[in-house]
């Protein structure tokens, strides 16, 4: 049990850094790892890193509301709206199995990790699209869309909705993506309270695992939030698409049974 317990705080200590450091929630982190190291079942792998991701997102938006790298109310709209939208994906689980929404989670991320590579990698179109759409960030048309997709992929895919606000801010609402990330942290910490209750009423998670990933990811996040107010912007986006791109590739080799011995 000491050993489960520690591997877990190993694995909590890895997604909070990468949740400070990208603003992500930590599910990417915490879902695969329930499968390939805890070894849990694909809903526990789903639901279980929900109530982590609390204490996790806590953590960051204290780091990055120190150095003004958030935008409170874009954050607190996209939670709001999201919120009532991830029950509609926690409930969607349910009605199409957990092998579905973890190959679902592999190829999303995968086409996130493409497209926010080819900005890092093209200054020219970032700064093109960071013109061209920092007007729609007072449009609550905008928000509300953003939110909603946000909030039902957060029920469903059990990661936290971080890693569709992250490159939908960039994307979408011209942020810096630093400021994305911040940004990001507080939708997270709002879409991952009805998504906990939601997938515990469910079943879907496992407490002990839980407990155990809790223990390391506020010290993780502490640093994962100082590494990036650090670091250029051109390094946030590379080293955010690829640490997407791993975790698709990895998540998808394990489903597919190429990681099995």
């Amino acid at each position: 049990m000491s050993e489960t317990w520690l591997a877990a705080a190993g694995v909590g200590f890895v997604a909070g850094y990468l949740s400070g450091q990208f603003g992500i929630g930590g599910g990417m982190i915490t879902t695969p790892a329930i499968r390939l190291i805890l070894g849990g079942s694909e809903l526990v792998a789903v639901g279980t890193p929900l109530p982590v991701i609390i204490p996790t997102a806590i953590t960051g938006v204290i780091e990055y509301r120190r150095r003004g790298l958030l935008d409170t109310r874009v954050g607190l709209t996209l939670g709001a709206v999201g919120a009532a939208f991830s029950v509609l994906g926690a409930w969607l689980t349910s009605l199409v199995g957990g092998d579905v929404v973890l190959y679902l989670t592999a190829a999303l991320i995968a086409w996130m990790s493409f497209d926010m590579a080819q900005l890092a990698l093209r200054p020219e179109q970032a700064a093109h699209v960071k013109a061209a759409m920092a007007g729609r960030r007072d449009s609550w048309l905008w928000l509300a869309a953003i939110g909603a997709i946000t909030g039902v992929y957060s029920g469903f895919l059990g990661l936290g909705g971080g890693f569709v606000v992250v490159p939908a801010l960039v994307r979408f609402l011209g942020f810096d993506a630093k400021r994305a990330v911040g940004t990001s942290l507080i939708a997270v910490l709002i879409l991952a309270v009805p998504g906990t209750i939601t997938h515990y009423l469910l079943g879907h998670i496992d407490i002990a695992i839980a407990l155990g990933m809790s223990l390391g990811v506020v010290p993780g996040a502490m640093l994962g939030a100082r590494v990036t107010a650090a670091s250029q912007e051109k390094t946030v986006r590379v080293a955010f698409a690829a640490m997407l791109l791993v975790v698709g590739l990895l998540l998808a080799a394990n489903e597919l049974g190429w990681l099995s011995s």
